[in-house]
C-alpha cells in the first residue's frame, strides 16, 4: 500500500520534530536547573518545571560576576577582530587568486598543511611571542590571530570565491590603472560579499566563544571575557 505524497510529509515532519525533540531534551533540563530554588537538589525524574520555580538565580549571577562588563569585553574583542579577519584574510585570498596556476597550488597546500597543525602546539609559541611583544593580559594576546586572517580556512574560502571572478575582469581594472587595493575594494570583495558575510559569521563565532585564549593570556579581570565568566 502506497502513501499519499501528504501522508509522506506528515510523517517525515513528525520524525524531524522527535529527532529535535531528542536535542532539545538537554537544553529544557538546563532550564529546569535553572529556575530551581537555592540549595534544592536536581531531580531525579525528568520535569519540564521545578515545583517551586523561581528566578533567583538569574539574579544572583549579576552579583556574583560582573557578568555585563565581561560581556562588553567579548563585544569589544569580536568587534575589533572580525573585521581584522574579513579584511587580511579577502587581501591573502586574493593574493593567492592572481598568482601562476602553480603558485596558487603550492599555497592552497601549504594552507591546508597549516590546518592540520593542532592548536594545542601553538600554545607555547604564541606565549613566548606575545610576552616578548607586551601583549600578555591585554585585548592585543586575543585578536592576534586575526592581523592573519583568524585561520588559513578562512584564507582559502576568499581565494576560492576570488578565483571564480573571470580574469577579464581584473585585467580591465589594470588597463583602467586601478590600484590592487582599489580593486580588491570596489571589484573583488563587492563580488564575493556572500564569501565575507561567511568568514564574518565564522570569525565571530570563534571569538564569541574562545575560551582558552583569555585563560591563557589574561592574568586578571581586565579583559576578562563571557566565557571566562560563565566558568566563574
Amino acid at each position: 500500500m502506497k502513501l499519499s505524497s501528504l501522508t509522506r510529509i506528515r510523517l517525515l515532519t513528525l520524525g524531524r520534530s522527535l529527532i529535535a525533540l531528542v536535542f532539545l531534551l538537554p537544553l529544557f533540563w538546563m532550564l529546569s536547573a535553572a529556575l530551581l530554588p537555592l540549595g534544592r537538589p536536581l531531580s531525579q525524574t525528568f520535569r519540564l518545571l521545578p515545583s517551586a520555580p523561581t528566578l533567583e538565580n538569574f539574579a544572583r549571577i549579576w552579583d556574583m560576576v560582573p557578568l555585563a562588563r565581561f560581556t562588553l569585553h567579548s563585544l569589544v574583542i569580536a568587534g575589533i577582530a572580525v573585521p581584522l579577519t574579513i579584511i587580511t584574510g579577502s587581501w591573502a585570498g586574493l593574493a593567492m587568486a592572481q598568482l601562476p596556476r602553480r603558485s596558487q597550488r603550492r599555497w592552497v597546500v601549504i594552507s591546508l598543511a597549516v590546518l592540520m597543525v593542532p592548536g594545542i602546539a601553538l600554545w607555547s609559541t604564541r606565549f613566548l611571542i606575545y610576552a616578548q611583544l607586551g601583549w600578555i593580559n591585554s585585548i592585543w594576546a586575543i585578536i592576534a590571530p586575526a592581523w592573519m586572517g583568524t585561520s588559513p580556512f578562512y584564507v582559502l574560502m576568499f581565494y576560492r570565491a576570488f578565483r571564480r571572478i573571470p580574469n577579464a575582469i581584473y585585467d580591465t581594472g589594470r588597463l583602467d590603472g586601478v590600484s590592487a587595493l582599489a580593486m580588491w575594494r570596489h571589484i573583488a570583495l563587492p563580488m564575493a560579499r556572500p564569501t565575507a558575510i561567511g568568514v564574518a559569521l565564522l570569525s565571530f563565532v570563534v571569538y564569541w566563544g574562545d575560551f582558552l585564549s583569555p585563560l591563557l593570556y589574561l592574568s586578571g579581570e581586565r579583559w576578562f571575557t563571557l566565557p571566562i565568566a560563565l566558568q566563574l
